[in-house]
């Protein structure tokens, strides 16, 4: 009987472009990479460059980019262990990207737009530059992570949620690091910024829960 091999040329595929495009944004700024490399244990990163972000920065989109590569593969990894699946549908992954790219790209949009309407457009900027940053963070460390899953061994499901818990562990240091930096802002809004968490940050993530458990 002929042994059924599972290929990984997809998920390689995908490995090596977010490794590339890694790479690109060393290049292209050795020094904010360097600081970035730091960012959990140092806000030098986030005091810094939040002063001079723009809508569309070239750093940012890169890697946001490998962001939402690597978490991608790192979903489908789970999808494959919950589901005992070991097929690579090429289909379904590229949705899969494609959907969590403009989720987060339409939900950034909608927060400038609250922000503007609340005139705390200054607070939330900076907030969404810090979160962007530590979901980039979080884009780079999946790399390995990654690899590890697909060519190394095949991960539990305790492995997987003790990732899981690791990366909202990341989400609230960023978190906490907003409130840091901007505790005077914050206080003088506090109202709205509470109103501006419950309606971006819990409720459409409450909602994607209730509609894959409806599924």
């Amino acid at each position: 009987m002929l042994r059924h091999v599972v290929s990984n040329e997809l998920f390689t595929i995908l490995i090596v472009i977010g490794l590339i495009i890694v790479a690109i944004a060393k290049l292209a700024a050795p020094k904010r990479f360097d600081d970035f490399v730091l960012v959990i244990g140092n806000d030098k990163y986030l005091k810094i460059y939040s002063r001079d972000q723009k809508f569309l920065d070239k750093f940012d989109a890169l890697m946001f980019s490998n962001f939402v590569l690597s978490v991608s593969v790192f979903c489908f990894i789970v999808y494959q262990q919950v589901t005992n699946s070991n097929s690579v549908s090429a289909n379904t992954l590229f949705k899969l990207t494609v959907s969590i790219g403009v989720f987060i790209l339409i939900k950034v949009l909608v927060e400038r737009l609250i922000g503007s309407l609340f005139e705390i457009d200054k607070l939330i900027d900076q907030y969404i530059f810090q979160k962007i940053s530590f979901k980039n963070y979080l884009g780079m460390l999946l790399l390995p992570i990654n690899a590890l899953f697909i060519y190394s061994f095949k991960p539990s499901l305790s492995i997987i949620y003790a990732f899981i818990i690791l990366f909202f562990i990341i989400n609230i240091i960023g978190l906490i690091s907003t409130f840091k930096t901007n505790q005077s802002i914050i206080k003088d809004n506090l109202f709205y910024f509470i109103l501006y968490l419950c309606a971006l940050e819990i409720a459409p993530y409450i909602i994607l829960y209730k509609v894959f458990i409806a599924k």
